[in-house]
């Protein structure tokens, strides 16, 4: 039996692959699941930032008489005037104040349920303070607004190096979605390519395939047929998750999220045609589907160091040396790569090299991955070392 053309065979077993992924159920829910997750998580943002615009103070007896003094401090202060301090030690027992403030504006009480929110404890500092600095000045008869209006105009120079950046917060939560979206992608999709190889060497299935095709040419094959899958998932994540983030206030649709889906879409296929072949090569290793997890445990422990730096790293020293050392390395750059390039804080010389380097690592994998999987495919019942797959 002759063997079909490379580029014929490739397209073939991709298209089989797509073929049978996007009509299973499986595809369907999964979508489902990480849809619904995603809406989960800017819904979340949206009441995460709603929660920390207003805090809710209320006032009893004299206290009331600062009412004026917080709400001209921040606006994000809502005062409640309770008529006794019991009926505030209830509502902040039930949750529906923060805190409750009596006393002087001297001496001021707070009462909260946990923790006192920092911003209203500086403010009632300030306030407190002021009461008792005017008291001194009358009694060195001194005039207190004078004072006041002195001490106001002293400020220290600050120079800023670089603007701020008004969407910093955005840039944030777009480069953490892409890290995450990025991340079980890879890794379930991977799976099963790892999976897919260990079924059809079980059910002696690849021998027939391997009479027309060669491994290189199936391996290949099932990973961009499988890739095509994972980003056709991606695509229906992305545009919903945009449209969600426009509508909710998270996030607008701007140069940045169409910039990051771009950067998004290239890593996404280098790091998914990096470890696909990794977790192909893996499963030609096993013939049963119980060994999989045993074999890709290594790929598994370099995706979940990759996404767990990455978060940690964007959240903690976006701008750090750590960070910039860790995104260059081509096993963690498909994860955290596009998430600084989201944030803005990578030079254009380190997407190049580290385009680069996940390359030429790919180029490497890519050679190596064959030749386990050749050798170690047709192999059925023990495991098949590494060492032995790889020789000729």
């Amino acid at each position: 039996m002759s063997r079909i053309r490379p580029t014929r065979a490739v397209r073939l077993v991709a298209k089989r692959e797509l073929n049978a992924r996007l009509r299973t159920r499986s595809f369907v829910v999964s979508t489902a699941v990480m849809l619904l997750l995603l809406l989960g998580y800017i819904t979340l943002q949206v009441f995460l930032a709603a929660d920390r615009e207003t805090t809710k103070v209320a006032l009893v007896g004299q206290a009331q008489g600062i009412a004026t003094q917080l709400e001209n401090t921040d606006r994000r202060f809502t005062i409640v005037l309770v008529q006794s301090e019991s009926d505030g030690l209830t509502q902040v027992r039930d949750g529906d104040v923060d805190a409750l403030v009596s006393g002087s504006a001297a001496r001021p009480r707070v009462v909260v349920k946990s923790t006192v929110d920092s911003k209203l404890r500086a403010t009632l500092d300030g306030i407190a303070q002021q009461q008792v600095l005017d008291a001194q000045l009358y009694s060195a008869n001194l005039d207190p607004a004078a004072v006041h209006q002195a001490v106001s105009a002293t400020h220290a120079d600050v120079q800023a190096l670089e603007p701020p950046d008004p969407q910093a917060g955005t840039k944030l939560a777009t480069g953490i979605v892409v890290a995450i979206l990025l991340y079980v992608s890879i890794m379930t999709y991977g799976m099963f390519v790892a999976q897919g190889v260990v079924e059809e060497k079980s059910s002696r299935v690849v021998e027939l395939l391997l009479a027309t095709v060669r491994p290189v040419h199936l391996l290949l094959g099932k990973v961009i047929g499988l890739g095509l899958v994972g980003l056709a998932q991606l695509a229906i994540l992305a545009v919903a998750g945009l449209v969600a983030g426009g509508v909710s206030g998270v996030f607008s649709i701007s140069s940045v999220a169409v910039g990051t889906l771009g950067w998004g879409l290239v890593w996404y296929l280098l790091g998914f045609l990096l470890y696909a072949m990794l977790y192909g090569a893996a499963g030609a290793l096993v013939s049963r589907q119980e060994d999989t997890q045993a074999v890709v445990a290594p790929v598994n422990i370099a995706l979940v160091i990759g996404f767990v730096a990455g978060i940690n790293l964007l959240t903690q020293a976006p701008h750090g040396t750590a960070t910039r050392i860790v995104s260059l390395i081509p096993l963690l750059s498909p994860i955290l790569m596009p998430a600084r390039i989201a944030l803005g804080t990578v030079d254009p010389w380190e997407i190049a090299l580290s385009l680069i380097l996940t390359v030429t690592l790919i180029v490497v994998v890519t050679w190596a991955g064959a030749r386990v999987y050749g050798n170690g495919v047709l192999r059925v019942g023990s495991r098949v070392r590494l060492a032995d797959a790889l020789r000729r």
